[in-house]
């Protein structure tokens, strides 16, 4: 054995592990004490976090303290556009400028039976309001809330419109700022008619309809409103506003008649307070008290608590916190669902505050497949669309029907053509007295431009293997074949429509012709004309689902609505970018054409809306489109 073989240079290879397991191990001390400390640290955070959340809820109410309703914007069934905008609203710290009716009568049902709550304050400067059945929903939550509790009611406005006056007008004591005035000048409409400027362009409107009272294409074809119009105008209105003059005099105990002179001469009148709006108000006992907002706050405070935290207000608290407040429902047990359907119809998907035939008939899939929900009452807000998007919610509540599941309708503001088609596959249909309803008619419109193409020096050209191939296009003068075929179309649906009525109606075809053609009517001449069951409110509907379910007293009522999910959002904002963008070629046309100052804000945006409705029924890759649309607009 040599030297460099010798036993003591071997042992460098164990030195070697042993070393490195030593610094091995202590690594993994190290690592090990390092992710127990986060761990521990993490743990600490979500409990600290956790604590105060548990701690962080709101504090409890005190005694005597005013629910403050500040509404901003319009009452709505359903709060349009998508949960998207909403959260990015709530992120920038703007309000979101619409008043949920559900909403409402929650907070107003809750307080009523809350010890802490001593009265109510409206502020409705900013209130957009709504159309009377849903204005009537609210006032008689007011109600409710009085009745049951004996708690008072205060309204203060810097001044009134005439829906924020409804409204207002139900409270126990209505102020007013002594510059403020209530305006009340009765129901109406003006329409925009565009015959004389498309015979201009060299653009016909070519409208083919079924029902002599169907108006909603009357301001394409007419230069002025047809004797029918009229005639319907004035039998819808005048009840409308009786609706609203009884309400509002009973509400104030007025004399009967008494706003009618007001008006008659309110010139005379005013002339005589000196040209002070205020004073006259006062005088007619529209309002109680002139009062600035320091005033009202010092009358507050003497009848309820001054605040602790700031010693310049009323105890309070505001409707949207004490909304957030509530309880939610609970879940299990059985239920009558509620379905929303409200806006106009189309085919496909719609987003809130829409009815998309597909979309809003799958929510009433849902709630058929649903064990819990026993029955379903289908809220409806809507004038009416697509033929076809109507036909498939229709056709989705028959077969609940048939499945054995109670369907009741709740009539609200409108439910009018596509809205009443939507209606008749039902158990009940309840309308509120000044629902506007019926509409029973159809239309469709093929507008051609060649009289504009031709003045452009353009001329158009091409072949097609049969006359249908090129039947319908914008730059050709209409083919009679073709406006033959459309009106044969038109008026079977019409037949269809009848027939579909009488049937849900237990009535004749015939005798649904009669009020049928087109024509609008209250809910209570729906109801005289045997169009609707009774006429009632949305708790009146919901009582009959939960009875016709045989639900016990305590029964659940959910809302049946839709969840967007991530690719949803991401199509809904870019089909909003395109619609901003078609929005605003439109908008951009129509102050060209009216140029500067020259038509006030409201009509304008009503003559680029209808134009613009006329650009998307333009553009529409059928041959033609039957439409069961009312040309109504709650007052």
């Amino acid at each position: 054995m040599t030297d460099s073989e010798s036993p003591g240079a071997v042992p460098d290879k164990p030195r070697r592990g042993l070393v490195r397991r030593f610094f091995g191990g202590l690594w993994w001390m190290v690592d090990g004490s390092r992710k127990l400390v986060l761990n521990l640290l993490f743990l600490l955070i979500v409990g600290v976090l956790l604590f105060g959340w548990l701690r962080s809820g709101p504090p409890p109410l005190q005694d005597k303290t005013v629910l403050v309703m500040r509404l901003g914007g319009p009452l709505v069934e359903q709060r349009s556009g998508s949960a998207r905008d909403r959260a990015m609203k709530q992120v920038r710290g703007e309000p979101d400028a619409q008043v949920q009716l559900r909403d409402v009568l929650r907070v107003l049902d809750a307080a009523a039976t809350d010890p802490k709550i001593s009265s109510v304050l409206l502020v409705l400067d900013d209130y957009a309001g709504g159309g009377l059945p849903n204005q009537r929903e609210f006032v008689a939550a007011l109600q409710r809330f009085k009745q049951a509790s004996g708690k008072k009611v205060v309204a203060w406005g810097a001044g009134y419109d005439q829906r924020q006056y409804f409204v207002a007008a139900h409270a126990d004591e209505v102020l007013m700022h002594p510059m403020g005035a209530v305006y009340l000048q009765g129901f109406g409409s003006l329409r925009n008619y565009y015959r004389e400027a498309f015979d201009r362009l060299g653009v016909s409107a070519n409208v083919i309809r079924a029902g002599k009272y169907k108006n909603f294409g009357e301001p394409y074809f007419a230069s002025a409103p047809s004797k029918e119009t009229l005639e319907a105008d004035a039998s819808l209105y005048d009840a409308l506003w009786a609706v609203y003059t009884d309400a509002v005099e009973t509400a104030r105990k007025l004399p009967a008649g008494s706003i009618a002179r007001g008006i008659e001469t309110v010139s005379d009148q005013l002339q005589a307070a000196g040209g002070d709006t205020a004073k006259l108000a006062l005088q007619t006992k529209l309002v109680d008290g002139l009062k600035t907002q320091d005033e009202m706050r010092e009358i507050m405070i003497q009848r309820g608590a001054r605040d602790s935290a700031n010693k310049s207000t009323f105890r309070q608290i505001h409707y949207g916190d004490y909304l957030s407040r509530l309880p939610v429902s609970p879940i299990g047990g059985d239920a009558v669902g509620v379905i929303v359907a409200e806006g106009s119809i189309s085919d496909g998907e719609a987003p809130p505050g829409a009815i998309g035939g597909r979309s809003t008939a799958d929510l009433v899939r849902q709630a058929r497949e649903d064990d819990k929900v026993k029955a379903i009452v289908l809220r409806v807000r809507s004038p009416g669309g697509s033929v076809f998007g109507s036909e498939l919610v229709r056709r989705e509540l028959e077969l609940t029907r048939a499945a054995g599941k109670p369907i009741v309708v709740s009539m609200g503001d409108v439910a009018a053509s596509g809205g009443y088609w939507i209606s008749m596959a039902s158990d009940e249909v309840i309308a509120d007295v000044a629902t506007v309803t019926g509409s029973i008619g159809v239309f469709a419109m093929l507008p051609t431009a060649d009289g504009l193409v031709a003045k452009l020096s353009v001329h158009t050209g091409g072949y097609g293997t049969t006359w249908l191939a090129n039947a319908y296009d914008p730059r050709k003068p209409m083919d009679p074949r073709f406006a033959g075929l459309v009106q044969a179309g038109v008026s079977h649906i019409y037949s269809d429509f009848t027939r579909r009525v009488a049937q849900a109606r237990k009535s004749t075809p015939e005798k649904i012709d009669e009020v049928a053609q087109g024509r609008v009517w209250t809910g209570q001449q729906a109801k005289e004309r045997g169009l609707v069951d009774r006429v009632g409110s949305f708790s009146d509907a919901l009582e009959s689902a939960a009875t016709r379910a045989k639900l016990a007293k305590g029964y659940r009522t959910v809302y049946i609505e839709r969840d967007q999910g991530r690719l949803s959002r991401l199509i809904s904002l870019f089909n909003t970018s395109a619609a901003g963008a078609v929005d605003g070629a439109i908008a951009q046309w129509t102050q060209q054409l009216a140029g500067p100052a020259a038509l006030v804000p409201e009509p304008l945006r009503q003559m680029q809306a209808e134009m613009a409705w006329l650009a998307e029924l333009s553009s529409q890759h059928q041959p033609f489109s039957a439409v069961i649309h009312c040309l109504c607009t709650p007052p």
